[in-house]
């Protein structure tokens, strides 16, 4: 395998990090007392060409936690109904057994070390996640305990948008409306964002690095 073709796979991509991107759906803006109401996942993988693509998603609707907030103002923005029977929702810890499984799988798969969340305001998932692992106590989070890739902030650099929707707009990507605010929505969105960002920097001639001293040392073997 040459140098290119290394630095082209999943594992050398991102220093040995495993990008999933994220949308949480809450009841409010505290991680430590509001309540999930959803949570989708979207996995990636790179072609033998080096294009960052998507997997297959995963959605669930989640029951609020025993003693949790929950704001009105929050269900009037995102227009869920968290003690609707048709949700089918499961618990967070049900809904993390399963992420957490499918992450640790990718991980093995890829051969990288550690999970990466990539979501739009990276900070407010990722803050959500670790504390819902927390409060029903996995010993094993495969995310990373404070890096994240902010979809929000690279759409700043590259498109000069932070909103979401106007964003993927400007990337030349669909976006409705009228389904944002859905966790499953939001974070095929979101995918579709990232891999554009990272896939339009390739493009560019950003990656790999074009330039002729390529530090072997760095590619993880």
């Amino acid at each position: 395998m040459s140098i290119i073709q290394e630095l082209n796979s999943l594992q050398n991509r991102f220093r040995s990090f495993y990008p999933v991107v994220i949308d949480i759906e809450t009841a409010g803006f505290n991680p430590k007392q509001d309540a999930i109401l959803e949570i989708a996942m979207i996995t990636l993988f790179m072609d033998e060409k080096g294009w960052l693509k998507k997997e297959k998603p995963i959605h669930f609707n989640i029951e609020p936690f025993q003693g949790s907030n929950i704001e009105s103002e929050a269900l009037a923005f995102n227009k869920i109904d968290p003690f609707n029977p048709l949700r089918a929702a499961v618990t967070e810890k049900t809904a993390l057994k399963k992420i957490f499984k499918v992450v640790k799988n990718r991980l093995k798969l890829k051969k990288c070390s550690k999970a990466i969340v990539v979501a739009h305001n990276a900070n407010f998932d990722h803050n959500f996640l670790m504390a819902a692992a927390q409060r029903t106590n996995f010993k094993k989070n495969p995310f990373h305990p404070f890096v994240t890739f902010d979809t929000a902030a690279l759409s700043g650099l590259v498109l000069g948008q932070t909103v979401l929707a106007k964003a993927c707009k400007i990337a030349g990507l669909n976006f409705d409306n009228n389904q944002a605010h859905s966790a499953l929505y939001d974070t095929m969105q979101t995918a579709n964002l990232f891999c554009e960002l990272v896939n339009r920097w390739k493009r560019l001639g950003g990656w790999p690095p074009s330039n002729e001293k390529v530090d072997t040392s760095k590619v993880i073997k």
